[in-house]
C-alpha cells in the first residue's frame, strides 16, 4: 500500500480505544488496522473498528447540528448551523442557572481517555454533575475494588501475556473485545495457561476453556465462596503475604465455612469434584493468576459481592502486584516522567455536592464520587431534590438503550428543560432529545492526548485521518466554542496543535515523539511494582476482609448468600450480552456490520424449547411489561435452562435507522423500571433479575 497516506489514530468504536493505523488515498481512508507499533495489537482491530469505515460513508448517521421542532420524540428538526446550536444551548443553559443554580446541568458520557477538555468546561461552568454510563457496566468492579485494596479497578493491570491460568466470570473476552487482552490471552494459552469460563452458557471463551462451569444464574457469589472455602480449609494461599497484608482473615475463614463444594452443587449446579480440582489448579498456577472481577456486571442483586470476593480470592493466590496476575501499573511520575498538563486544574471543583448523593449522603459515603451514579440523578430530574436539575447533555452516550425501561426511563426526564445530544450515529437519546450536535466519527476527527497507565505508561493520541464528511465537529472544537460562550478563555484553542502543546507543557515530550509510531513511550521496559506499605489505601492500609468503608455506610463486608429467585412457570430469566460484531447499539445500522449481523437470536435450552414447541430457527415472540418483541430462536444445551440469552442493542425503532428498523429484539424492554434496582453496595443495577414469557408466533 505504497501509495497510500499512513496515519495513526485511535478506534472510536467501542469504549476500548485501540490503537489503530489508517491508510489514506486522495483523502479518503480506505482501509483501517491496528498500529502494529502497539504492544499487543499486532496490526489487527475487531469488526467494529475495521466498520469505521462503513461509519464514515455512513448516509443514515447525523449530517448537521438539529434543533427541535416538534414534540420530543416526533422526529421534526430544524437543520441549523453550528453558531445557531451552540448560542441555543449556551444561551438556554445560562437562563437555567441563573434561576435554578450553577449546579442544575447534568453531563454524561461513556467515561474513557479522552475527557480532561470537556470535564473542565463542566468545572468552568460551575456543575459538579460529572457522571458516566458505569451503573450499567463496571461500577460494581470498581467499588468492590476499592472495599477490598482501597484503590480502583485501574489500579491493576491483568497480565494475560505472562499468566498461567485466567478465570473469566462476568467477562466475554473473546467477544467484548478488548484487541491486546485477546492477542495476549491467546498467547499466554500457545504457552500453557489454562483458561476457566464461569457463565450461565458456553460463550466463545468457553469453547477454548480448560474448565466450562454453566451455573444457576445469579449464583456466581455462592460458587465464589465455595472457592474459599476450599482455599481456606485446606490452605491453598499464600500465608507470608495473607499474615503481611490481608486484616480480618479470620473472619473470612469462619464466614465460608458453610459454603462446600457439596453445598455449592446443589446451589449452583457446578460438580463438587470439578470446583476441589478447579481450586487445586489455580493454586498450583498462582501467583500468575488472573481471576477477572468482571466487565460488565450490572447483573444481578449481589453482583458486587463477586466482584468483592474475586479480588479476594486474588489476594489470598498473592496475584496483587505479581508477574501474570495483577500487577499495579504505573504512571508518568513513577517512571520519572512528568504527567500531561491537565485542563480541569484551569477552574476550581464546584462547591456544590454532588446532586445524586455519591460521596456524601448516608449509606453512599463509600462510592467513587469521580463519575457518580447516573441513574441516582435521574431521580433529582423528577422530584427536584436535593436541587433541580433542569439541563443535561448526554455525550456519545444513549442512556435510553443502556438502561432497562426506556419508556421508565424518558418518563424520569420529563422536567428537563434541555436535553443536549453530542453524538455520531442515531440513538432513542438523540431522537428525543432538543438538539442535536453531531460528533465526527473517528476516523474524521482529532483528539486530546491521553495517557495510558500501565506496566510500561506512555502518551498516545488520536490524529484526524480524513476530512469530515459531513457538517460534524471534534469534541474539543464543540466544548471550545460552547466555553468560548461562557467567557472561558482559557480552555478555548484555535487548532488541535495549540490544545496539544499546552497538555504537553513541561512533559519533555514533544509533538515530533509521535510521529513514528503513534505514541510517546516514557519507559523502555515494562515495570513491575513490588507491594509495600503504601500500595493499599484502605484505612488499615491493608487488603480488607471487612471493609472500613462499606461498614461506615451500614453494609455488610460479608453478607450471607441467598439464593437467586426461580422463574415462575412459564417464564425464563432473561440475560444477555455481546458478541464481536456490535457494540451496543450503536453499531446496529452500521452498513458493514449489520449487513453481517443483522438482527439478535434468543439462546433457549432444549428443555424450555421442547415445552413450548419450538424448534430452533424459527420466530419466537418474547414478552413483558407490554412489551413484545420478535426474534429468532436459538435452540442448544449450551446454556442453563433457567435462563434465555440475547446480544444487547437490537429492536430499534427510529424511523432514521432504516437498516436497524425493526430488527431483533430489545432486552431492556423487557425489564420494567428496572432502572429502580440498584446495588447499594455496587451501585450498578441488576438487570438480569426479571422474567420473561416466551411464545411460539402463530402461524
Amino acid at each position: 500500500m505504497s501509495d497510500f497516506k499512513t496515519v495513526y489514530t485511535i478506534c472510536g468504536m467501542c469504549t476500548v480505544r485501540c490503537p489503530a493505523q489508517a491508510f489514506v488515498k486522495d483523502g479518503e481512508v480506505s482501509f483501517v488496522r491496528g498500529n502494529p507499533h502497539a504492544g499487543g495489537i499486532k496490526g489487527s482491530l475487531c469488526a467494529r473498528g475495521a466498520a469505521g469505515v462503513a461509519l464514515t460513508m455512513d448516509n443514515e448517521r447525523p449530517q448537521t447540528p438539529l434543533i427541535r421542532e416538534g414534540e420530543r420524540g416526533e422526529g421534526k428538526w430544524r437543520s441549523v448551523s453550528w453558531d445557531e446550536a451552540l448560542d441555543y444551548v449556551a444561551d438556554k443553559i445560562k437562563e437555567l442557572q441563573a434561576k435554578h443554580g450553577k449546579e442544575t446541568v447534568l453531563f454524561s458520557d461513556r467515561g474513557g481517555p479522552f475527557r480532561d477538555h470537556y470535564r473542565a468546561f463542566l468545572r468552568g461552568i460551575g456543575t459538579p454533575n460529572y457522571c458516566n454510563h458505569d451503573s450499567a457496566c463496571a461500577r460494581n468492579v470498581q467499588h468492590g475494588a476499592m472495599s477490598v485494596y482501597g484503590f480502583g479497578r485501574k489500579t491493576v493491570s491483568y497480565d494475560l501475556k505472562n499468566a498461567k491460568h485466567v478465570v473469566l466470570q462476568t467477562r466475554n473476552i473473546f467477544e467484548a473485545i478488548n484487541v491486546k487482552e485477546v492477542n495476549d490471552l491467546l498467547d499466554a494459552m500457545d504457552n500453557g495457561c489454562k483458561l476457566t469460563v464461569i457463565d450461565v452458557r458456553a460463550n466463545i471463551p468457553a469453547s477454548k476453556a480448560d474448565n466450562v462451569f454453566i451455573i444457576r444464574p445469579g449464583s456466581d457469589y455462592g460458587f465464589n465462596l465455595a472457592v474459599l472455602h476450599v482455599m481456606l480449609r485446606d490452605g491453598l494461599y499464600n500465608k507470608e503475604f495473607a499474615e503481611k497484608w490481608i486484616q480480618d482473615l479470620p473472619a473470612l475463614e469462619e464466614f465460608v465455612k458453610p459454603y462446600t463444594p457439596e453445598w455449592a452443587e446443589k446451589e449452583t449446579g457446578a460438580p463438587a469434584a470439578a470446583i476441589e480440582d478447579f481450586v487445586k489448579q489455580i493454586w498450583e498456577a498462582a501467583p500468575s493468576v488472573i481471576w477477572h472481577p468482571g466487565w460488565m456486571t450490572a447483573r444481578y442483586s449481589d453482583s458486587f459481592y463477586v466482584s468483592r470476593t474475586a479480588y479476594l480470592i486474588s489476594a489470598l493466590l498473592g496475584c496483587v502486584g505479581a508477574k501474570g496476575g495483577l500487577p499495579l501499573v504505573s504512571k508518568p511520575g513513577d517512571v520519572g516522567a512528568k504527567g500531561l498538563k491537565s485542563f480541569m486544574n484551569l477552574y476550581p471543583k464546584p462547591e456544590a455536592k454532588r446532586v445524586d448523593g455519591v460521596g456524601w449522603e448516608h449509606g453512599m459515603t463509600h462510592l467513587d464520587p469521580g463519575p457518580g451514579l447516573v441513574n441516582l440523578a435521574y431521580k433529582a430530574i423528577e422530584t427536584g431534590k436535593p436541587y433541580p436539575i433542569t439541563a443535561y447533555i448526554a455525550h456519545r452516550h444513549d442512556p435510553l438503550m443502556a438502561f432497562p425501561d426506556k419508556r421508565d426511563v424518558l418518563e424520569s426526564w420529563k422536567n428537563l428543560e434541555l436535553l443536549v445530544s453530542v453524538t455520531f450515529s442515531w440513538s432513542d437519546t438523540a431522537w428525543n432529545a432538543d438538539v442535536v450536535l453531531p460528533l465526527s466519527p473517528y476516523l474524521e476527527r482529532d483528539s486530546i492526548i491521553a495517557t495510558k497507565n500501565g506496566l510500561s505508561p506512555h502518551f498516545f493520541k488520536r490524529n484526524q485521518a480524513m476530512k469530515p464528511r459531513y457538517d460534524t465537529k471534534a469534541e474539543w472544537e464543540i466544548y471550545s466554542e460552547l466555553a468560548k460562550r461562557f467567557g472561558l478563555d482559557e480552555m478555548v484553542f484555535d487548532t488541535i496543535e495549540d490544545l496539544w502543546n499546552f497538555q504537553l507543557q513541561e512533559t519533555g515530550v514533544t509533538l515530533e515523539d509521535f510521529e513514528a509510531t503513534g505514541t510517546a513511550k516514557l519507559t523502555d521496559s515494562a515495570v513491575y511494582k513490588e507491594v509495600n506499605e503504601k500500595t493499599f489505601k484502605t484505612p488499615s492500609g491493608k487488603v480488607e476482609v471487612i471493609s472500613a468503608a462499606l461498614e461506615k455506610s451500614g453494609l455488610e463486608s460479608l453478607p450471607a448468600y441467598k439464593a437467586p429467585a426461580h422463574p415462575p412457570a412459564g417464564r425464563y430469566r432473561i440475560t444477555f450480552g455481546r458478541c464481536g460484531l456490535h457494540t451496543q447499539g450503536h453499531t446496529v445500522n452500521n452498513p458493514l456490520l449489520f449487513e453481517r449481523m443483522p438482527e439478535n437470536i434468543l439462546w433457549m435450552h432444549p428443555e424450555a424449547a421442547q415445552k413450548l414447541g419450538i424448534e430452533s430457527g424459527e420466530y419466537v415472540e418474547v414478552g413483558n411489561n407490554g412489551y413484545t418483541g420478535r426474534i429468532r430462536a436459538y435452540i442448544t444445551q449450551f446454556i442453563h435452562p433457567e435462563a434465555v440469552f440475547m446480544v444487547h442493542g437490537f429492536g430499534h425503532d427510529l424511523p432514521a435507522e432504516s437498516r436497524a428498523f425493526g430488527k431483533g429484539a430489545a432486552d431492556n424492554m423487557l425489564m420494567p423500571k428496572g432502572i429502580d434496582n440498584y446495588d447499594k453496595a455496587g451501585g450498578a443495577i441488576a438487570m438480569q433479575e426479571h422474567f420473561i414469557e416466551v411464545r411460539k408466533t402463530a402461524a
